[in-house]
């Protein structure tokens, strides 16, 4: 690539970069990853809002044109190769006499980028940088970057983000019947549209099928070098029209026409490294049995099932279980769930321990009563956990006695932290 050409894509993308302004601040606390000297690795789904987020990073840190230098390597003007890196460096130095901060974005796409940034890291530069798949960050990071990295998970807009997003603002300690109708509209229709930043802003669920398409053939397809394109779009179909079932490889076997189990594992694992999808396994102590036991799938977000799978505009009941596991996962817990006699849907494990279980639901009626909180008190019965959350939608329906320990909140009152 010609220096002049190079250079020309770097003052665009910086331009670009500095019109940003209006951006929805994000509920992560940045501090320590503006603070650390290590270099931060802002990962997560497509179209989640990393680029953004450095933006956000960049005006905290409160830096003019040529204290940084910014880079999206999702660019068809730029064509990688091994010196790539260190020619946007030197461009950097020759037009603006000073060393910059680095702002390297799908960094995934530059061969050999992990030996880049980990020279800057040992001159002691500060570097920060995005990838959209999980595999090939991880296995940079394993080689070049071990102990000199901290890892930023980024997801698409929680319910709070989605509020601020449109502009509402609840006080949750007055919230008057009307307040409560309008904050229940809102969250209705968050677990219809997700929260993609750019499906949030146009309204239109349409986009999100765009942004699955980019996912499926640019970081599955091109990434894994995939020709069976048919047989990946079933299996995901199906996984979209099962949020929060168990499956298992001979179904998905079955279901995309692959000829092998090894097949449907290596399929499977796409999905995950690309952010698409998410799998819990039931808990259980010996990890041994935890490896083989049966997996629930859950979506990076509402967009993807509500979009592409069977069934999801009547069934309320498994978007809010998966807006809670992802809620769950931006939290940074680790989850599981449990089957004994009954379901429930979470356990949240911190350290060895099992210390809190969720369950889920719609609605609480005469008909699942015994189900839902049968399924909750026999997790905490099994794991001798104190307290039990049962969250649901629609909370006009209240038992007149919980089983000690059990508390009930109002979905939406949970993903706004209360």
């Amino acid at each position: 690539m010609k220096k002049q050409d190079l250079q020309a894509v770097l003052v665009d993308q910086k331009e670009l970069f500095l019109q940003k302004t209006g951006l929805i601040e994000r509920d992560i606390p940045l501090d320590s990853f503006l603070r650390t000297s290590q270099v931060v690795v802002i990962t997560g789904v497509r179209r989640c809002g990393k680029s953004s987020l450095m933006c956000l990073i960049r005006e905290a840190l409160k830096l003019n044109d040529s204290e940084f230098c910014y880079c999206n390597f999702d660019d068809e003007r730029i064509v990688p190769y091994p010196r790539l890196l260190s020619d946007i460096h030197a461009l950097h130095l020759e037009m603006y006499r000073t060393e910059p901060v680095f702002f390297l974005d799908e960094i995934q796409l530059v061969p050999g980028w992990e030996k880049f940034v980990n020279r800057m890291y040992e001159q002691g530069r500060k570097v920060f940088v995005t990838g959209s798949n999980a595999s090939l960050l991880s296995s940079g990071i394993s080689t070049s970057l071990t102990g000199r990295n901290r890892v930023l998970q980024l997801f698409p807009f929680s319910f709070a983000e989605f509020l601020r997003m449109e502009k509402r603002n609840y006080d949750m300690k007055r919230l008057s019947v009307n307040k409560r109708s309008l904050l229940l509209n809102d969250l209705n229709r968050f677990l219809e549209c997700g929260g993609f930043p750019l499906v949030v802003k146009e309204k239109d669920t349409e986009i999100a099928h765009a942004l699955y398409q980019d996912i499926l053939y640019r970081d599955i397809v091109v990434r894994y070098r995939l020709s069976n394109v048919a047989e990946l779009k079933q299996m995901a179909l199906y996984l979209a029209s099962n949020i929060g079932k168990i499956f298992s490889y001979a179904t998905l076997q079955a279901i995309s026409g692959l000829k092998s189990s090894s097949s449907v594992k290596n399929y499977l694992h796409y999905y995950e490294a690309s952010y698409l999808f998410y799998y819990v396994t039931k808990f259980d102590y010996s990890l041994k049995k935890q490896l083989t036991n049966s997996r629930k799938v859950y979506a990076v977000d509402n967009a993807i099932p509500n979009r592409l799978g069977f069934r999801f505009s009547g069934n309320r009941g498994q978007l809010l279980e998966n807006t809670i596991f992802v809620e769950l996962l931006r939290r940074g817990k680790r989850v599981y769930y449990f089957s004994g006699k009954l379901e429930c849907d979470f356990l949240v494990k911190e350290g060895l321990h099992i210390t809190e279980a969720i369950q889920v639901t719609h609605e609480l009626n005469a008909m699942n009563l015994e189900r839902e909180i049968g399924g909750l008190t026999e997790a905490m019965q099994r794991f001798d956990i104190p307290r039990g959350t049962l969250i649901l939608l629609d909370d006009h329906f209240s038992p007149e006695v919980l089983p000690p320990g059990v508390t009930l909140v109002p979905a939406y009152k949970w993903l706004l932290g209360g």
